[in-house]
C-alpha cells in the first residue's frame, strides 16, 4: 500500500517557478517508482516525469525536459517536481502516481498504476 499527498501548487506568473512535492507513505512506498502527471481542463492526462526510488533513474516527457526536474529525497519519502520558466499552457492539476514498476512503465502505462494522489492545482498567469 502507498499513500500519496501532493503539495506546492498555486498561482504563479509566466516565467516563474514552482516546486511540487509528493509525500509517500505506506509499507511499499520506499520501493515504488513515482511519476508526475498533469491534466488541463478539457484535455487528456499527460505524463510529465518519473523517478525510481532506489536506482535514481528518471524519465521525462520530451517536451518538458529542460524546464522540469524530478528528484527524490529517500529520507523523507518525498518526490519533488521543480518547474521553471512556467508558461500559461502549464496550467493544470498535477498529480503524482506510484507503483512497483520501472520508470518506463510509469510513463507509458499510467492506467495501470495502483496509487494516485489527489492532485494540486498549478495556475500560470500570462
Amino acid at each position: 500500500q502507498v499513500q500519496l499527498a501532493e503539495s506546492g501548487g498555486g498561482l504563479v506568473q509566466a516565467g516563474g517557478s514552482l516546486r511540487l512535492s509528493c509525500a509517500a507513505s505506506g509499507r511499499t512506498a520506499s520501493s515504488a517508482s513515482v511519476g508526475w502527471f498533469r491534466q488541463a481542463p478539457g484535455k487528456e492526462r499527460e505524463f510529465v516525469a518519473a523517478v525510481s526510488w532506489r536506482g535514481g533513474s528518471t524519465y521525462y516527457a520530451s517536451s518538458l525536459k529542460g524546464r522540469f526536474t524530478i528528484s527524490r529525497d529517500n529520507a523523507k519519502n518525498t518526490v519533488y517536481l521543480q518547474m521553471n520558466s512556467l508558461k500559461p499552457e502549464d496550467t493544470a492539476v498535477y498529480s503524482c502516481a506510484a507503483d512497483l514498476v520501472g520508470v518506463n512503465a510509469i510513463a507509458t502505462m499510467p492506467a495501470t498504476l495502483g496509487y494516485w494522489g489527489q492532485g494540486t492545482q498549478v495556475t500560470v498567469s500570462a
